[in-house]
């Protein structure tokens, strides 16, 4: 497999981001676009008194609306440490949710247990959207041919899509996400941008069966998700004083709960795009924007975040056995790897997507996703300050 050398990167002077992000700048002070991105949702999603009577008031609300339904909230789960830690706080403000897990085949055996041992130790139901073998295959296969950067895209999308479906099946209005960008980061769309659009495009193009129990997202999905059945995607721990350190330890402590070794980790095939698809045919490190908020937000220390992203994310022989063991699931011979590993990269851009509607019609777009989001998505935010460095 061909190696290119890496270029001479430029680093911000606040946190780690660096020249190979894709859409990356610097003010006079050397810090980048991406610092100003957070500090815009810092603003937007605040932590002080202001976001916690802004849950408490969705709390009341969630109760309220689900007062004549067996759950009043959806929580995917994923057996990480947000989302198991949101099913806690869930069942602490006395609601009633549903757990929900989308199981592609790719869900490692540990997350599997940490959903069992937090649902069961909390009394909480869950129910599992699984997507058939064959199908998902398929599709994932279709977006590595695709050679696109975050070919565990539609495992998002599905992830997304189920959680609203099964609201939808049970009269649900809320759905709760345990995303937190002051620990995750705001990825570059060029990496990691997807829609339901974009899902069709790349399988029409490359993938073999029909799609028929993979849980799409399209523009009239959300229609119908978010004007007819009134489902709002919720996200509190965007508002809430939230150490993750600490949330993962009282997991531990109190239901058993395991580490499963880094980031979205949680599944094989995402940490196979992370540790090596990403950062080797990409040069796409993820690392530096999960390390760069987590610096921002005073979880991470700068200069040992610089340490640590000068060594791999695997070693020679975890990297081999990764790609011995999802070659093999996949059903992709050595050379049919290898031309994937070797073909030209592109972007999510490169084909039919809802994108162009975002770039062009973005206050139109941004109204209409209010009726299911009742916060703006990151996408948003990326875009106008990339917009207003552009002006300056």
């Amino acid at each position: 497999m061909s190696t290119a050398l890496k270029p001479e990167l430029n680093v911000c002077t606040r946190c780690v981001m660096d020249t190979s992000i894709p859409g990356i700048t610097f003010d006079e002070k050397g810090v980048c676009n991406y610092c100003e991105i957070h500090d815009r949702l810092e603003k937007h999603f605040p932590q002080n008194e202001v976001g916690e009577k802004y849950c408490r008031d969705w709390v009341t609300r969630i109760k309220k609306d689900g007062q004549k339904n067996e759950y009043d909230c959806v929580v995917g789960v994923s057996g990480g440490t947000d989302s198991c830690y949101l099913l806690y706080l869930a069942k602490e403000w006395g609601l009633r949710p549903l757990a929900v897990n989308l199981d592609n085949g790719w869900n490692s055996q540990i997350a599997v247990s940490n959903i069992k041992k937090c649902t069961r130790a909390l009394g909480i139901d869950l129910r599992t959207y699984v997507i058939n073998w064959e199908e998902i295959r398929d599709i994932l296969v279709s977006f590595l041919k695709a050679s696109i950067p975050w070919a565990d895209a539609p495992t998002d999308t599905a992830i997304t899509s189920a959680l609203y479906k099964i609201a939808a099946e049970e009269n649900i209005r809320y759905v709760l996400i345990g995303a937190d960008f002051r620990t995750e980061g705001k990825q570059p769309s060029e990496w990691t941008y997807c829609d339901g659009r974009l899902v069709k495009s790349v399988h029409k193009r490359f993938g073999k069966l029909p799609m028929k129990t993979f849980p799409n997202l399209t523009i009239m999905n959300l229609l119908y998700y978010g004007f007819i059945k009134g489902i709002k995607n919720i996200r509190p721990l965007y508002y809430l004083t939230y150490n993750k350190q600490e949330a993962r330890k009282f997991l531990e402590d109190q239901y058993g709960w395991e580490y499963y070794g880094g980031h979205h980790y949680e599944s094989i095939f995402t940490s196979f795009v992370l540790t090596v698809l990403l950062p080797e045919k990409f040069h796409a490190d993820k690392r530096k924007v999960t390390y760069s908020a987590q610096i921002r937000s005073g979880f991470r220390d700068r200069q040992k975040a610089l340490e640590d992203l000068q060594k791999p994310p695997l070693s020679a022989k975890e990297r081999e056995e990764a790609i011995k063991y999802v070659t093999k699931k996949l059903g992709l011979s050595a050379e049919e790897f290898e031309s994937i590993y070797n073909a030209q990269p592109k972007t999510p851009f490169d084909y039919p997507s809802y994108y162009p509607l975002i770039k062009h019609f973005g206050p139109i777009v941004r109204l209409f996703l209010k009726l299911v989001f009742p916060w703006t998505p990151t996408t948003f935010h990326e875009r106008e300050a990339r917009s207003d460095n552009n002006n300056e």
